[in-house]
């Protein structure tokens, strides 16, 4: 039974590094830290990572069950990145376990604030989440983020016109964020 666990896994690597790819390559868009307000820092980084995974794991949950199982392997190549990054940055290995237990807790406390406000269809709770999370000094001179909230709901709706066969060969594509 272990073995077919691991010869699935190593047979979906290439489409988890597609994915993957594609989601980070999304984030990565300048629209977001040029127009959007998103800062463009290594916590912006995140943030822009995690809202688009957020937007791929919510598609991929009305999925079927091999897309679900691909779905779970992106996630964990998200989190082994954080990881990485994480080192990359300096941490020792003793501070490494406390830091990913909190970034966890950042990840999915978004994809529940995120998800229930996509859910609602209620932008003004959703850049309220977004506002808190981007910019959590908060103030008067923090920028809007009312097109990310808007783009986000924009592409909920997009994402859930994506068929099973193009979720389950790891090609799900984000439209370009300002188009």
């Amino acid at each position: 039974m272990i073995w077919s666990l691991l010869k699935r896994k190593k047979s979906n690597q290439a489409l988890v590094a597609r994915q993957y790819e594609t989601i980070t390559g999304a984030a990565r868009s300048p629209v977001f830290y040029d127009r959007m307000g998103v800062p463009d820092t290594v916590m912006g980084r995140f943030e822009m990572i995690a809202i688009h995974l957020v937007l791929y794991l919510r598609r991929t949950a009305l999925a079927g069950e091999a897309v679900q199982g691909l779905a779970q392997e992106v996630l964990e190549a998200f989190f082994e990145d954080v990881d990485h990054s994480i080192r990359e940055l300096g941490i020792g290995d003793m501070g490494v376990p406390k830091r990913m237990k909190k970034f966890a807790r950042m990840f999915y406390g978004r994809a529940n604030s995120y998800g229930e406000a996509l859910e609602a269809r209620d932008k003004n709770a959703l850049s309220a989440a977004l506002s808190r999370n981007i910019h959590p000094e908060g103030g008067s001179d923090a920028p809007s983020t009312e097109a990310l909230a808007d783009w986000m709901m924009k592409m909920s709706d997009e994402l859930s016109n994506a068929g099973e066969d193009t979720l389950a060969k790891g090609r799900l594509a984000f439209p370009r964020a300002g188009e």
